[in-house]
């Protein structure tokens, strides 16, 4: 058990870049997993990590080591955590990440609960539109939609949000109502552009059951959902929001709903609709779905707005 709490501190302070930032992982004491560290290195017989005061690096047989005992971390918590549920409710830190948007407009609200539902877990939410890694970030759970997905991720679908195309009515009453998608290439329009990689999120729309992409004019550009709100507030043009940040300024009529009638003047009488954003909850692998991974599905599923669920 001693090897394997020793493992437990390395693996740690190489995913978190410090022997400290392992033992916070750990809920240990830097000198506890120091020692620890210094034990598994005499046992082995070499030294696995490099360390000055200012940095910390691993070793060539640090490296050939770490590459075979990485899991071995993450397995021990799945197992611990799997026992759990025969004698007690979910417990443990859960660390969570989520888009930027997502997790300020959605999650926050509903960590309150959750935590007070679930007194024994310790819930860590990380809120990020970047490329996360679940096991070099040590992270038990990422609520992405469609375009964040990566292969080898077990993913769930939990939620089909609606996206709103819409405009301020200072804006439309200066720039005119755009009466079908085509008609975005003539507007100014305020662009999400991905952080990761630079592309533009696509403005999807379904009529008569087949998908097609509008064309637009990037008027403005953000890589924050909430920077091109403020800026169709502004005046600035049309933008694609979510529901969970369109509605409250539709309801006060700050924001005006596009596309939401029947279309006229694009010679058809089929209604072109906003394509959704699926909502999805991910882990690294199937046995990644702990008790408390569970725990937290369930009650995001169940305060969900209904209207939400898939279809």
């Amino acid at each position: 058990m001693d090897t394997l709490r020793a493992i437990e501190s390395f693996v740690k302070a190489v995913e978190a870049g410090s022997i400290a930032g392992g033992a916070r992982r750990l809920g240990i004491s830097p000198a506890a997993a120091s020692q620890a560290i210094a034990r598994l290195e005499a046992t082995v017989g070499t030294r696995l990590l490099a360390r000055t005061t200012r940095r910390m690096s691993l070793t060539d047989s640090g490296e050939l080591y770490y590459q075979h005992v990485r899991h071995v971390a993450r397995d021990l918590e799945r197992a611990h955590g799997a026992v759990s549920t025969l004698q007690a409710e979910p417990r443990g830190r859960l660390r969570i990440t989520s888009t930027a948007a997502f997790g300020r407009h959605v999650l926050a609200p509903l960590m309150p609960g959750f935590n007070a539902r679930y007194p024994h877990l310790a819930p860590e939410l990380l809120t990020t539109d970047r490329r996360v890694d679940h096991i070099h970030e040590d992270v038990d759970v990422s609520i992405r939609f469609t375009p964040q997905l990566e292969e080898g991720l077990v993913a769930r679908r939990i939620a089909s949000i609606p996206f709103l195309f819409c405009a301020s009515p200072e804006y439309l009453a200066r720039a005119g109502h755009p009466q079908s998608p085509e008609a975005l290439r003539d507007h100014d329009c305020l662009v999400f552009r991905f952080p990761t990689d630079g592309r533009f999120l696509s403005w999807g729309f379904i009529r008569d059951g087949i998908r097609f992409e509008a064309d637009f004019r990037a008027a403005l550009i953000s890589d924050d959902i909430d920077v091109l709100a403020s800026m169709a507030l502004a005046g600035g043009g049309i933008t694609r929001l979510a529901d969970f940040i369109a509605a409250p300024h539709i309801a006060a009529g700050r924001l005006v709903p596009l596309f939401v009638d029947v279309e006229e003047g694009d010679g058809s009488d089929t209604r072109a609709v906003s394509e959704p954003m699926d909502i999805y909850l991910c882990v690294d692998d199937r046995l990644a779905l702990t008790p408390k991974v569970y725990a937290f599905m369930d009650y995001l599923v169940e305060h969900l707005p209904a209207a939400w669920r898939p279809r």
